[in-house]
């Protein structure tokens, strides 16, 4: 038998197919009317050579009326409007010319303003690409120079200011890189190592700290255990752990605190089980929820038509 549901929808599925002029007798499919290109705007498939609707095939014939192109006089790189003849249209290589006449022209031009062409080519022996004196060239020339004239000057300048030569290199061995007691070399040097400042500094704070090889902070340095100052914190072998302060702060959390090793929270603790009380919320027989959740409950139930002996759905 039907439900009430199956009698709904098969209701409504017969007032849609009364709508559809399409039925099982004049199914919709690629070799229906409605789908082929057979003069109206409907179908579009193709048919005896027509594709597309009536809008489709006026706005084809339209543009291929304004097509200079056709089948007699297809477009490809041996139409004369592809290849460079001397006109605006064709680019490709016809010969040894290649390009419209405004590229040939604008070549022709950029070709008169350079230097360098098949008889003085450029390339790294070229002059102007050797440093011989003047600002073009910058390779290394025979004579070992490199760089333009600029460039050759300013190098000059440089190298009579650096104190460092061939003969007086610096490395890791040079003075200037050695702890020597000035303020330029920083390189360990026996047992000195830093600038002057370097040195000065070091010798400050190591006087300031307290630790030093004979009283070195580790685990077991007393200002690293916790015995009862706000130093060190680490466990002691009496079991404290914590500075004065951190132990004082955990006494008086623990004295709040109504839990303990004889009263400890659980999922058993009172004050978790549902007993009527505002806090516990855990399962107890078949209570559940804090005193406030159980009466809410109530109240929700009373007001739902369905229950137990009424379920939903209900048709």
């Amino acid at each position: 038998m039907p439900t009430q549901l199956e009698i709904i929808a098969d209701q409504q599925r017969q007032q849609h197919l009364a709508r559809n002029e399409y039925n099982y007798s004049d199914l919709y499919s690629s070799n229906n009317t409605g789908a082929l290109s057979d003069g109206d705007e409907r179908g579009k498939g193709e048919l005896n050579g027509n594709v597309g609707s009536k809008t489709d095939i006026t706005e084809r014939k339209s543009l291929v009326a304004k097509n200079i192109y056709n089948p007699n006089f297809t477009y490809d790189t041996n139409n004369p409007n592809a290849i460079s003849d001397g006109d605006m249209k064709g680019k490709g290589e016809n010969g040894t010319s290649i390009g419209s006449s405004v590229d040939i022209n604008e070549r022709t031009t950029l070709l008169a303003k350079n230097i360098y062409n098949q008889n003085f080519g450029y390339g790294v022996v070229n002059p102007n690409a050797i440093s011989d004196g003047d600002e073009k060239g910058k390779g290394e020339s025979i004579g070992g120079t490199i760089g333009s004239k600029t460039d050759i000057g300013e190098r000059t300048t440089l190298i009579a200011k650096n104190i460092y030569t061939p003969n007086f290199g610096y490395d890791s061995n040079h003075p200037n890189a050695l702890s020597t007691g000035d303020e330029k070399g920083k390189g360990e040097n026996g047992s000195a190592i830093g600038g002057l400042t370097d040195i000065n500094t070091r010798v400050t704070l190591v006087a300031k700290n307290i630790y030093d090889p004979n009283f070195g902070y580790g685990v077991t340095n007393p200002n690293a255990i916790s015995d009862g100052d706000d130093k060190g914190k680490g466990e002691n072998n009496t079991g404290s752990v914590g500075s004065v302060t951190d132990i004082n702060e955990r006494n008086t959390l623990l004295a709040k605190n109504i839990y303990g090793n004889t009263f400890e929270y659980s999922s058993v603790n009172p004050n978790a089980v549902s007993d009527g009380d505002e806090k516990g919320r855990g399962e107890n027989n078949t209570s559940v929820g804090t005193k406030t959740d159980i009466n809410e409950r109530i109240i929700l139930k009373a007001k739902n038509k369905y229950g137990d002996n009424k379920q939903y759905p209900d048709f």
